[in-house]
């Protein structure tokens, strides 16, 4: 449990690394009309964040919780993540993995098991959407890395 709250802390260090140097003509670049930009990428993993830290909390603090899903697509579009403010959503994401940080640190092996119900009826343990978090953010370091290199190709 220990090395994966040690990746969730580091998640975004990790981001910032990605992204550093990005010209904003980088970042803004879409490798399709359907798929993201890195700035919409970044905007999307504090958006998740937040609503993924209420249902890590939900779960530690209810007994057996609904949680309930999002569109994250229709976010994207509806909340005109071209026009939101980057830098913000990254110190966003930057306090809410902080604001973790003290909960994740008086965790027990008995809080790690408990529970919560998505609406489909599908139950996680709070170790296992701890443990989505983490992958989460390596899923979109990859995809960044992806729009990087389409970005590269486009220019050759």
């Amino acid at each position: 449990m220990e090395a994966l709250i040690q990746e969730y802390r580091r998640g975004y260090e990790l981001l910032r690394v990605a992204v550093e140097g990005l010209t904003e003509e980088e970042l803004r670049f879409k490798p399709a009309s359907d798929k993201w930009s890195i700035h919409e990428i970044l905007i999307h993993l504090a958006d998740s964040e937040l609503v993924s830290t209420q249902r890590l909390k939900k779960v530690l603090a209810e007994d057996e919780p609904l949680i309930m899903s999002w569109e994250q697509d229709v976010w994207v579009k509806n909340l005109g993540y071209e026009k939101q403010d980057r830098e913000q959503h990254l110190l966003l994401f930057q306090m809410l993995r902080a604001h973790m940080q003290p909960v994740l640190a008086r965790l027990t092996a008995e809080q790690c098991e408990r529970v919560g119900v998505y609406e489909d009826g599908a139950r996680f343990t709070f170790r296992q959407m701890l443990e989505y978090r983490v992958k989460h953010v390596r899923v979109h370091l990859a995809q960044i890395e992806r729009v990087k290199e389409a970005y590269r190709q486009s220019r050759v």
